[in-house]
Formats: structure tokens, sequence, C-alpha cells
């Protein structure tokens, strides 16, 4: 049986083919072409297996980098057609029926590895190798001495057949002898070298103590120094080297040349320098990345006095939905677009822009004057993305929100900068994007409380931190306690005793609200119920619980309270849950359908906060709601006197209109006795408010319940 002629080896195989001659001819390898291939195919068998498997591995792509090292693929340009190969074929081969656009992401972090592990494996080889030239520089130092004391032939013979460049000067400077390998470094005659004097050989890279040691040596006072220089060719190149100068001393010690060993390190030196680039700048956009930003900002930070620092940080407005809509190729056409457009924006000495991610990015400027500059920097991104973007003929709309931070170096870290920064940011997206804001501290305390409040959130209800108080609800026309509204508060092991308005919308936010809701649901449920078993006399006392607009959407919100009445054993009709005017107006039959079935089984449903939203009185014939609760701030003009009569027609409307659809009416916010008698005229059954008691602990209900609470 034969293998398939297009099968998974057999494209493989033509991967690694592809592979060997695309690198083969600029590799040091002693093996043949189909000897090189054979050594490429288990690393094309790697990439693959790595293209295609369930997790992202970047250590195999770092060994697929190492493993080109070892097989003598060391010159730059052998990784650049490595890579350049990967990124045409790997998928193309190797990928199957897989996710294209996956599969070519995965296929671009394995050449970041590739190169990664690439530039791992040569500095190590490299170390190793400069190990081994600084053994052998050691050993041509002892034989070059030796030879010029004892035997000009021997000398001769070690000085021209040595693999590093040796060169030989006076103590004045000017070069005597120089070997071929100095002279092919150079690229030069022989000519144009000797007869030169060293410290003509100066270049503007030059390290501050190179001439310093240089000094030191002629004079006797040290014996051998080692640098990294640059030199400049006859043609204008230049030339890097590892430099090791020693003094050789004559028969009686006294100085007498300078002796030259050097290492041509330029080829190593543009592969880090390239590697450093792409480790440094973003790959789509060519920007630099969130590395080489922190590095300058840092920088910028750590300025002496008088110096300021200004940060713009921007967030494309509606990303998502080009992204979602159009395809990432699209939305990378535009990102690269928006890159070339900010780059034009920060031209001056001292302003620089990045991308931080996706569509993020940073525009930095630094300087005594930055206050100005940064407004006015932020100014020129918003009128360049104002031009619509030509992407595959359509014309997409740009915007932008921007968070602007500005202030003295040396007085924060960069971690904060930014911080403050996102923070700002984010106040520009939520007053409605395609605006710049300033930081304040104070809103970014706020933000960072928030911010923590949230992460505290699901481990708080672990532990216990949260507790329910409960406020009276009176019956108007005899005073008699007929139930209680349960209000969660948390208690904060750092912020103290928090109300639901701190919580409840970071609650809603990260989905806690649902976990939250139910807790607060049994353990009201379970009071109740304590109530009944401990109060008899007093009568059944029905307990209100508010149920958030997620609560409300819950798949399990009937059958977790059918569940909790029957482990409780209270009654249905002992339990009201309160909703929202705005939850509930214009909600269709799908929303209802779950408080309709809790109605019919007993279970009162209010319609909390009423008159507050756009109340659509007609819609009130279709909601499951057995009770209005008015909103406080109809009555707060009960507490004059006299009270507004517009406010008393309002009212009075709402009852007469709640009680001929069968609906209670009660009324939040009571805090005197005149409001609660000109409630109680009007019509209005139930009432709760500081006039009668506070939210307590549920003993204080105890006590309530058994006594006239209007006494």
């Amino acid at each position: 049986m034969t293998a398939d002629p297009d099968g998974p080896e057999d494209r493989l195989r033509r991967f690694a083919t592809i592979w060997s001659r695309a690198v083969f001819s600029v590799t040091s390898t002693s093996l043949t072409r189909p000897e090189f291939e054979e050594q490429l195919l288990p690393l094309a068998r790697r990439l693959s297996e790595a293209l295609r498997a369930r997790a992202f591995d970047a250590d195999a792509g770092r060994s697929v980098g190492a493993a080109l090292v070892e097989a003598h693929c060391t010159d730059p340009e052998a990784l650049s057609r490595a890579l350049e190969c990967v990124e045409a074929y790997l998928v193309l081969y190797c990928g199957e029926d897989g996710p294209q656009e996956a599969l070519r992401s995965r296929s671009s972090r394995l050449q970041h590895a590739m190169a990664a592990g690439f530039a791992q494996a040569l500095r190590e080889r490299t170390l190793a190798e400069q190990e081994a030239i600084a053994q052998a520089a050691l050993q041509a130092q002892g034989l070059v001495a030796q030879a010029l004391h004892a035997s000009e032939a021997r000398f001769r013979a070690v000085f021209e057949d040595a693999a590093i460049g040796i060169g030989i000067a006076d103590l004045d400077g000017n070069v005597l002898e120089v070997n071929g390998a100095m002279l092919r470094m150079f690229g030069g005659s022989e000519q144009s070298v000797r007869g030169r004097n060293v410290r003509e050989w100066t270049h503007a890279e030059d390290a501050p103590q190179i001439w310093r040691l240089y000094e030191e040596l002629v004079r006797g006072d040290r014996e051998h120094y080692h640098v990294e220089k640059a030199f400049y060719r006859p043609d204008g190149t230049v030339l890097w080297t590892n430099l090791t100068v020693s003094l050789l001393r004559d028969a009686d010690g006294d100085p007498q040349y300078q002796l030259a060993l050097m290492e041509d390190t330029t080829e190593r030196r543009l592969l880090n320098l390239r590697l450093r680039y792409e480790a440094t700048h973003d790959a789509l956009t060519g920007l630099p990345n969130r590395t080489l930003f922190f590095e300058r900002l840092e920088k910028a930070l750590s300025a002496g006095p008088g110096q300021r620092f200004g940060l713009c940080y921007l967030d494309l407005d509606g990303f998502k939905t080009i992204n979602d809509s159009l395809g990432h190729a699209a939305g990378d056409r535009l990102l690269v677009e928006v890159a070339d457009r900010l780059q034009s924006c920060a031209t001056a000495p001292g302003e620089m822009v990045a991308r931080l991610g996706g569509d993020e990015f940073v525009a930095l400027t630094t300087g005594p004057d930055t206050q100005r500059e940064v407004d006015e920097l932020a100014a020129r991104i918003m009128s360049a993305l104002i031009a619509p973007v030509s992407v595959d003929g359509r014309e997409l709309t740009v915007r932008g929100s921007i968070g602007i931070v500005e202030g003295a170096a040396q007085e924060r870290s960069a971690a904060e900068v930014l911080r403050s920064a996102d923070i700002t940011m984010y106040r520009a997206k939520s007053a409605g994007g395609n605006r710049f804001e300033l930081a304040d501290p104070e809103a970014d305390a706020r933000a960072i409380t928030r911010h923590g409040l949230t992460t505290a959130l699901p481990t708080a209800l672990e532990r216990g931190e949260f507790f329910i108080e409960y406020q009276p609800l009176v019956h108007l026309g005899d005073g008699s306690v007929r139930g209680a509204e349960a209000l969660v508060r948390w208690l904060h092991p750092q912020h103290g005793v928090l109300g639901p308005d701190r919580f409840i919308p970071l609650a809603e936010h990260t989905g806690l609200i649902v976990p939250l809701g139910r807790w607060v649901l049994e353990q009201s449920v379970r009071q109740a119920r304590e109530w009944r078993d401990r109060h008899t006399d007093a009568g059944p006392l029905r307990i209100n619980v508010n149920l958030s607009p997620c609560q409300l959407t819950h798949p399990g919100l009937v059958q977790d309270t059918v569940d909790i009445l029957e482990r409780t054993g209270v009654a249905p009709d002992a339990l009201c849950l309160e909703v929202t005017e705005s939850a509930l107006i214009g909600a269709d039959d799908d929303l209802l359908k779950p408080l309709r079935r809790l109605a019919e089984m007993g279970v009162d449903i209010a319609l909390d906060d009423f008159g507050t939203g756009y109340s659509n009185l007609a819609n009130l014939r279709r909601l499951p709601v057995s009770i209005l609760k008015l909103d406080r701030s109809f009555t707060q003009s009960m507490q004059r006197f006299p009270a507004d009569p517009v406010d008393l027609k309002i009212v009075e409307g709402i009852v007469s209109l709640a009680h001929s659809l069968d609906l209670a009416v009660t009324v939040e916010g009571v805090e005197t006795g005149a409001q609660a008698a000109q409630l109680r005229i009007l019509g209005c059954d139930t009432a709760q408010g500081w006039y009668y008691a506070r939210p307590g602990p549920p003993e204080r209900l105890h006590e309530l319940a058994l006594v006239d609470a209007t006494g």
C-alpha cells in the first residue's frame, strides 16, 4: 500500500524542500543540499505540529530557531529567509483544512518564537566563541611576545596565519605591522593601514573610556584592556570589533610596543540590532511597541528638575464593530492608516507615538512646557482622525477617545501614569467618545476604588461580608407594621459599611448580581419565617425583596424562588418582589413570563420607583403587578405647608388609577407626620420612610411589629 501522493507527509516533505532551497546558499554547513533538507525535515514537522496544536507552544518555535543555529545557519540572511519561508508556506502545506485566520495568526507567533530562539542560541554560541577567541588571543599574545624576543621566523608564522586580526604599533601609536586577517576586516591595502597612527581611528560612537584606557596603557600604567569599538573602513562603511590591546615589554621590562587583537563582530551586531528592532516595534504598524514606549516613559519620568511630560492615551471608538463586520484584515488596514496619521502628529523633538496593542495608541511629549504642548498634540490627533479612511472601497469614519495625563517628572511611576491615562480615556469614552479629557486625581481615585470593589465582590460573598437591614412597611390606615423591605449592605474590610448604590451597579456589570440576589432572597425569606414563628400575635409580615434587571432575564429566577419558599416553608403571599418601572415598562412577553408565573403562585410584584421614568399608564393593564411604589419625589413637597396642590392632584390621580386597577399603593420617603397624614387622606395604602424607622437589624422590626407604629 503506497502513501497518499498529496497526503500530510508528502506536503510536509515539499515544505522542507522549499525551506532547504531557500536557506542552503546562505548557510555554512558542510552538508549537501539533500542532506541539509533531511536535517530540516524534523524541524518542519515540529512547526507543523505546533501550528495545529490545541494550545500555542512558544517553546516549539524557540527550539526550531535554536536548531537553525546548531545547523550552522548563523547568517542573519538565513534567519530572514527561514522566517519568510514559514510565513509563505507553513499554513499552505501544513495547515490542512483548519481556520485560515487563526492558523496565520499562530504562524506569526511561531515566527516570533523562532527569532527569539535563534537570537538566544546565537548569543550563547557567540559567548562560547568569544571565550575561545579570548583564550586564543592570550595564547597569541604570549606567542607573539616570545617570537619578538626569540625568533622573527616563528613570529611571522603565528602572525600571518592567525584567524583574528593582529596589529603592532609603537608607543607613539604608529602602526608598524598588520596581518592579513586585519587587512581583510578593513577591506583596504596594506599601505592604507600601515603607517597610520592609532589615534586617527576615532569613531562617533566611541565610549568615553576607550581613549583613557589607551593612554594608561602606552604610559605603562596598564598591561591590557578589552573594549567594543567601531572603525571607519576606507569605503565609509563601519567595522565593529571586539578589541583587545596589550602592552609588550622588552627583556628589561620596559614598554616597547602595543599589540592589538581584533575580532569582526559587524554581522552579529547588525543581527542583534534587527532583533532588538523587532522586539521593540509593532509588527503591523511599525510603531514603537509597549516595551519601547515604557522605556521612553520611564526615561522621561526620571528627568531632572524643571522637566515635565504629557501623555495622550487613545482608544478608537467602535473599532470592534469594524473588526466584526468587515473582518480582521480590514481592521488591520485601518490600524495601519491610523498609525500613519498619528506618526505625522508627533514630529517635534521629545514626541513619540506607540501602539500598545489592539486599537490602543499612546503619544508622549517631553520638555519644560508640556502643559500647553500636550493639549495641542491631542487636538492634532483628533483633527487627524476626522478624514474618513478608505478600506476595500468603503469610507470608514474613525473616531477616538483620549485620556490626557500631564505633570512634572519624578513624581509618579510609569505604571501609575498609564493607569491614570487609561482611566481618563474611559471617562472620555463614557461621556460619548470622540473627545479628550484631562486626568482628574479625584476621578482616578473613584475609579480605582470602583475597580477594587469590583475585584473584591466575588470573594466578599464567599467570606460573608454582606448583611441585610430591614425598613418597615406601615399601613397608613391603622399604623400597623405589615412587613419590611430588605436592603443589602456590604461590610467592606477597608471602606466600612457600603450602601447598595456603591456596589449593586458593579454586581450587575460583572454578573455577580445573580448569586448575590439569590442570597438576599433566601436570607430575607428565612427572616420572614423567623418573624412568623416568634411573633404570631403580630400577624403575618410580608418581606419585600428588590430584583435587578439582570435577575429578571436569568432563566433560574422562578425555580430559585420556588425552591427557597419550599425550603423555608414560607407561603408565596408573604413575599413581594420589587422591580423598577424602567425595567418593566415596555417589556416584551418573554421578560414578563417569569413574573406572571410568580404572580400566579401568589407572589406579589411591586412596580418600584413609579413615576420616575416614562410612565406609560396604558401598559399597567398588561403587567403582572399588584402594587405601585410611588417614588419619594412625589411626596417631598408635602413636607412644606401648604403642600403643592399640583403634586397633591398627581398623587391623588395615581392612587385613584391604581385602585381602579386593583393595585395597592406604597409611598417611599415619608419623613414627617404631616406627610403621613396627607398620604392617608389621599388614599395611599402603605408607606415607609424615616418617620417610621430607618433601615436596621431584624430585631428592631420584632419590636415595631408588637406596638402601634404611629405611637
